[in-house]
């Protein structure tokens, strides 16, 4: 038998296991059996017969046992669950049964861990067409599960191989299972086969017995009950001196069959085999081990073998179940804040049919010595492993972080083990309210001089309240969404009940946009810069904020640490995410009555990096680093765990706030183009450079006039420019060192690190050639792939280099202002970067439409990079009042510059602020 391409396979079970089928339909087969499945349509099933070819599974087997590299999926998941199904023969698992039409059979079993997840994988395999067969007699389109028809294929394998006479079937079976398999399993079988009762069935009752002394025993009675009249029910002890007519009503040889279902079970659970041993079995004492047994697998494994088992009435009626709790001590989950840090008392919370126990059943629990246990009038299981806790109990206690953590997950780690815990009313209050994600609606404080936007406001909201109540906060918005803004919302509204001051640390590239966001949003708001060689903390004014970078923090962690600050505020937060770091560590020790971290990449390669930023914004939630990496990290990147990221999900995102432009509440808010200004600073190369080019060109413009003057001022213009861009660039050094000689050139590779990391496509505009090259050569550096557009190039290269960059292939497209400002569809960039200004807008702007135009269906982002201090901010000064003013001055190109005075000139050249 083979199977051409485009065959399908479906199994079909039967009763016995032995007479399933394996039905053969699709392309390239004849069948003559018409058989109804519900196939896959789209996104819908429906219902078709389908001619089928009906292999019996003693020939489908050895042909399923391999199969060719062209087969179906379908025939290939068959033919591994087939072998799986002959491995678990030969390894043994094996067990005599009765199948629901009261037929002998064998089965596969008993399963070990292993195994079940054999099962559960090979049934996830399983495509729609092999698993299509619809349930018999509902109205409603049932399949049957992947799982169970796996499960009766392995019976029906297992039915079919041991049955093989051992001369004829596989040699391997016969060497496995000599005492099954041959000649002897075989009569067993033909004897169960021929002597099936028909009229009764074998129960075993368990009771409890009060013998002498005080602990009671348990025993199995036995008994057989009249299948044709279930009320007629006759104890084994009394069936060998039962009257005839008894006995006939019962079935012909009843006592034979009795101890043939005997044997049988004892196959199936072997505690049963203990009563074969009595000339007239009658009863079977029970361990607390064996009847805990019977209340799992055992009463399924008897089941299986055509035994049934019942339970004398009110004997168990429920199980001990325990939760972890914690109770309050004074004031730790009081008032407006919660201490992390602040210590709640550990409980065990045990119950009983919903019921909790009280403090005395609780210590007679710690004191047992058994798995059952008479509790309330009635016998009842408790977990050993739940005794050996209550025995070696200890004073336990728990930090404020993992009381919460435990009430956000419902679950809290004991000793290795995941156990329910139950949090006390105020602290699961508070885990419902962090929950929800939705603070108290607030107003935009006083002060604030800007309209924030409907999402910006709920961000507002969100921070107050996880600040307000003592907890850290991640925003982690995408970029251009407002994390900033939001911040000084928040500060405002903070300062507004306390005069502490503010810390924000950020990368150097950053301070200059703080200074100027906090002068344009919040003027009233002191502001100083805790950078450079004259730094100092002296005279902090009430309110103030205080902006530092990462490298001052490392160095002077002491002075910033003797500050008791109202709000810390790490932007960049990526910036310490690896939590072993000098930086990471440093900032862990600055005082801070609340914490708020701001980035849009919360993970960039590992989820230590989660750990990091969130350990810092709320202490001890995720616990223990080696332990997070252990329990949550391995499980979760190495094993793809979902219930570990289902509670890691669940514990972390309360605390952060995942914002993205696409987002439907945010998108229709956000306009379609947003453009900032990112000011950055010179390095000391760039200022000795540019002061000294300023002497030099000054005196000599003074001494110009005419067209040589205008000459002179251009050539200026260019040369500060150029430094401003890249030292290289001035100095026309092809081959020398990129890395820490340019502000903007840094502030440049941060930006394109998170643009890429969220996944999106950039261009990159400047006027220079020269300086697009030397981009070029840094990423090629870094592995980056890039794409270079300028004049030299052939237009045959420039479809070639658009086409790739639409399609994906290139994040990075570097473009010179002249070669792509114009022309070019590319709408693939959702993110424009201006690395130099152009003195007039429209220029600007044509650039900015190669990627904001129609077809673009994504917001845009225009970054514009200005050496802070330089002509550059001067300049941008100037162009934003004259944008969008028709017939400006500045529309006419550089020519307004050369124009200028000399005084004029040199103000607009100076290098400092102000």
């Amino acid at each position: 038998m083979e199977f051409p391409a485009g065959t399908q396979a479906t199994y079909v079970p039967s009763d016995p296991p032995r007479d399933g089928v394996l039905a053969l339909w699709g392309e390239g087969v004849e069948g003559d059996t018409a058989i109804e499945l519900v196939l896959p349509e789209g996104k819908k099933f429906r219902r078709a017969k389908v001619a089928a070819n009906v292999v019996p599974m003693a020939r489908a087997i050895p042909r399923l046992l391999v199969v060719g590299e062209d087969a179906s999926p379908a025939v290939a998941a068959w033919s591994a669950a087939v072998n799986a199904g002959v491995n678990l023969v030969a390894r043994g698992r094996l067990r005599p049964s009765v199948s629901p039409g009261g037929v002998g059979s064998w089965r596969v079993g008993p399963l070990d861990a292993r195994d079940e997840e054999l099962l559960r994988g090979l049934a996830g395999a399983l495509p729609p067409e092999a698993h299509a067969l619809p349930l018999s007699g509902l109205k409603r389109v049932r399949l049957h599960s992947p799982e169970s028809l796996v499960r009766a294929l392995w019976d029906a394998t297992a039915d079919v191989l041991v049955r093989t006479p051992a001369a004829e079937g596989p040699a391997a079976f016969a060497a496995a299972q000599p005492t099954l398999v041959g000649a002897d399993g075989a009569a067993w079988l033909a004897e169960l086969d021929a002597r099936q009762p028909r009229g009764a069935q074998l129960l075993l009752r368990v009771e409890a017995r009060q013998e002498e002394g005080p602990e009671p025993t348990f025993a199995g009675v036995l008994a057989v009950r009249s299948t044709a009249e279930p009320s007629l029910v006759v104890e084994a002890a009394t069936l060998w001196d039962a009257p005839d007519a008894v006995l006939h009503r019962l079935g012909d040889g009843v006592e034979t069959q009795l101890l043939l279902g005997l044997r049988r079970g004892a196959r199936a659970w072997a505690p049963l085999g203990k009563v074969l041993a009595e000339p007239a079995p009658a009863e079977l004492p029970l361990s607390d081990e064996e009847v805990v047994d019977l209340l799992t697998d055992g009463s399924r494994d008897l089941g299986g073998a055509g035994i049934e088992v019942l339970w004398q009435k009110g004997l168990f009626s429920g199980e001990v179940k325990a939760k972890a709790g914690a109770t309050q001590q004074p004031g730790s989950v009081t008032g407006p804040v919660f201490d992390l840090n602040g210590l709640l008392k550990f409980r065990w919370r045990l119950s009983l049919g919903g019921e909790e126990l009280t403090d005395a059943e609780v210590d007679a629990l710690a004191e047992a010595k058994r798995p059952l246990v008479r509790l309330r009038g009635q016998w009842v299981r408790v977990d050993p492993g739940l005794l050996a806790r209550m025995r070696a109990r200890r004073e336990r206690t728990l930090t404020g972080a993992q009381a919460l953590a435990a009430a956000l997950t419902g679950e809290l780690e004991l000793d290795g083990e995941r156990v329910e815990f139950t949090a006390p009313p105020v602290l699961g209050g508070l885990a419902e309210r962090i929950r929800a994600r939705a603070g108290e609606p607030v107003e935009p404080p006083p002060g604030l001089h800007a309209t924030l936007r409907p999402y910006q406001r709920a961000g507002l909201a969100w921070l107050a309240t996880m600040t307000g109540l003592g907890l850290g906060a991640c925003l982690a918005d995408d970029m251009g969404l407002g994390k900033t803004i939001q911040l000084i919302a928040l500060h405002l509204r903070r300062r507004e009940s306390s005069a502490a001051p503010a810390l924000v640390l950020c990368p150097t590239s950053l301070l200059g946009n703080w200074e100027r966001e906090f002068a344009r949003f919040a003027p009233g708001v002191p502001v100083r810069r805790f950078h450079g060689g004259k730094r100092h903390l002296d005279e902090l004014l009430p309110g103030e904020v205080v902006l530092a970078t990462y490298g001052v923090l490392r160095r002077d962690h002491a002075a910033l640490s003797e500050v008791d600050w109202g709000l810390v505020a790490a932007d960049e937060a990526q910036h310490v995410k690896n939590p072993l770091s000098a930086t990471a560590k440093q900032l862990r020790k600055i005082p801070a009555s609340a914490r708020v971290a701001l980035t849009g990449t919360p993970v960039e390669n590992r989820l230590t990096e989660l750990w990091s930023i969130v350990d810092w914004t709320t202490p001890g939630l995720l616990g223990p680093l080696d332990r997070f990496r252990r329990t949550v990290a391995r499980p979760i990147e190495r094993d793809h765990d979902p219930a570990v990221t289902e509670r890691l999900a669940a514990t972390v995102r309360p605390f952060l706030l995942r914002r993205r432009k696409t987002d439907p509440d945010i998108a229709p808010e956000l306009p379609r183009k947003t453009e900032t200004d990112r000011f950055v600073p010179l390095t000391a190369e760039q200022t000795t450079l540019y002061e000294a080019v300023v002497r030099e060109n000054l005196a000599l413009i003074r001494e110009s006039e005419g067209v040589q003057r205008r000459g002179q001022v251009l050539k200026l213009l260019t040369e500060l420019k150029q430094i401003c861009n890249h030292p290289a660039q001035y100095l026309k050094e092809p081959r020398g060192t990129l890395t820490g000689r340019s502000g903007k050139f840094a502030a440049f590779e941060e930006l394109l690190d998170v643009i890429l990391d969220e996944g999106d496509s950039v261009l990159v505009f400047s006027q220079y050639v020269k300086l697009c090259e030397l981009l070029e050569r840094r990423l090629a550096e870094r592995g980056l792939p890039v794409a270079l557009l300028s004049g030299k190039n052939t237009p045959a290269e420039r479809e070639d280099m658009v086409e790739r960059f639409q399609a994906g292939e290139v994040p990075v497209f570097l473009l010179s202002l002249k070669a792509g400002g114009v022309g070019l569809n590319l709408t693939r960039a959702t993110h424009v970067i201006h690395y130099d200004r152009w003195w007039n807008p429209a220029v600007e702007d044509q650039a900015t439409d190669r990627a904001y135009r129609i077809g673009q269906e994504r917001p845009v982002q225009v970054h514009r990079l200005i050496a802070e201090g330089t002509l550059e901010e001067r300049i941008a000064a100037v162009l934003e009042q004259k944008r969008g003013l028709a017939d400006a001055v500045v529309g006419a190109g550089e020519d307004w510059i050369t124009e200028l005075s000399d005084d004029q000139l040199a103000d607009l050249v100076r290098l400092g602020s102000g």
